[in-house]
């Protein structure tokens, strides 16, 4: 069984940060990447950004130079900051875990940017 819980979501005003995290927990054995997707109701969820266990990344061209993941491979934690954001970023986050056989998603954490 893994667990992967999601943390820091928040309001904030636009051009505002947050910072999310991401822990992985359970029989994890060689996790492949870990990665930030979001949906807003009536779309898909897209890819936000993701990480390799090698430290390859790659971005969603919406967020570039604005967001940034980053990777504790000890801790099995990912995280994303998030600056300079903007009103079409808001949406629900999930962090989506890829082992070599299988992939777990985390509950989703909230992100508004609202005057």
């Amino acid at each position: 069984q893994v667990q992967v819980v999601e943390s820091g979501g928040g309001l904030v005003q636009p051009g505002g940060s947050l910072r999310l995290s991401c822990a992985a927990s359970g029989n994890i054995f060689n996790i492949n990447s870990m990665g930030w997707y979001r949906q807003t109701p009536g779309k898909q969820r897209e890819l936000v950004a993701r990480i390799t266990s090698g430290g390859i990344t790659n971005y969603a061209d919406s967020v570039k130079d604005r967001f940034a993941i980053s990777r504790d491979n000890a801790k099995n934690t990912v995280y994303l900051q998030m600056n300079s954001l903007k009103p079409e970023d808001t949406a629900v986050y999930y962090c989506k875990v890829r082992l070599v056989v299988s992939t777990y998603w985390g509950q989703g954490t909230q992100v508004t940017a609202s005057s």
